[in-house]
């Protein structure tokens, strides 16, 4: 098995059985907008110091699957040109507003990639945040990234699945064992298959999370596949949780060569 084989096989497994799909009231498969929107003040981290090394003259940015845009704006004042890329549009509407009110014009593209690749232009670096986890076709995705950047491609991943966070709660409400691969490491395996050379550098940061318990209980309430009425089962086993604040988070990058 190749490694990215392996790499699909992996995120297959996280595929939600159909006898508890079936029950789900809607599609458990949520990105709501308000977890990606940026802070106030956004923290510095080697995902952001590696995209800033890799920005030459035309001080440029490819943000694929940019949410509110902390991949950007995070490079401000230097970069001066952005790009982002959503499937989303309250994503894009979002990555515009903040664009907007931190005075840098952006473009936005609609599309998941790289089936809209064509439609962006290439930068100085290319940056990923959050988004290696959602794709099992993950060789013309990465090969997509390098073509679109002049001089580095950095993507940013937690060191184990985002929904692995869930793997309590999957076992309490539905009795189901959740995968633990791939991780990070099962990138990079991919990443030199395809003949690039890639780093990998492993820190901590903040989880993303919820405002509220009301709101946390709704979005894994809607994830667990549970109908609206059992929600405040949902709230009740997140209120005797003990949640962690920090995660184990990847910074993955590699320079082009011409």
């Amino acid at each position: 098995m190749t490694a990215a084989e392996k790499w699909r096989s992996d995120l297959a497994a996280w595929a939600i059985p159909e006898e508890i799909l079936a029950q789900a009231q809607q599609s458990p498969w949520i990105h709501p907008p308000e977890l990606f929107e940026i802070p106030s003040v956004i923290a510095p981290s080697p995902s952001h110091e590696r995209a800033r090394e890799g920005l030459g003259s035309e001080s440029s940015v490819l943000d694929v699957g940019c949410g509110g845009g902390i991949a950007t704006f995070a490079l401000l004042p230097l970069v001066k040109q952005a790009i982002g890329v959503d499937h989303q549009a309250a994503m894009l509407e979002m990555y515009e507003r903040n664009a907007e009110r931190l005075g840098i014009a952006v473009t936005t593209v609609a599309g998941d990639w790289p089936d809209v690749a064509s439609e962006a232009k290439m930068c100085d670096v290319v940056a990923v945040h959050h988004v290696a986890y959602n794709v099992g076709d993950i060789v013309p995705f990465l090969l997509a990234l390098n073509s679109h950047a002049r001089n580095r491609v950095v993507l940013e991943l937690p060191t184990a699945h985002p929904l692995s966070t869930m793997s309590g709660a999957w076992s309490h409400f539905w009795n189901l064992e959740r995968p633990k691969d791939p991780k990070p490491e099962d990138l990079l395996a991919v990443l030199e298959e395809l003949g690039f050379s890639p780093q990998l550098e492993v820190w901590e940061g903040r989880m993303r999370t919820e405002q509220n318990l009301d709101q946390a209980a709704h979005f894994m309430r809607i994830r667990l596949c549970l109908p609206k009425e059992r929600e405040v089962e949902v709230r009740e086993f997140l209120a005797m949780s003990d949640l962690p604040e920090r995660r184990e988070l990847a910074t993955v990058w590699w320079d082009i060569i011409d």
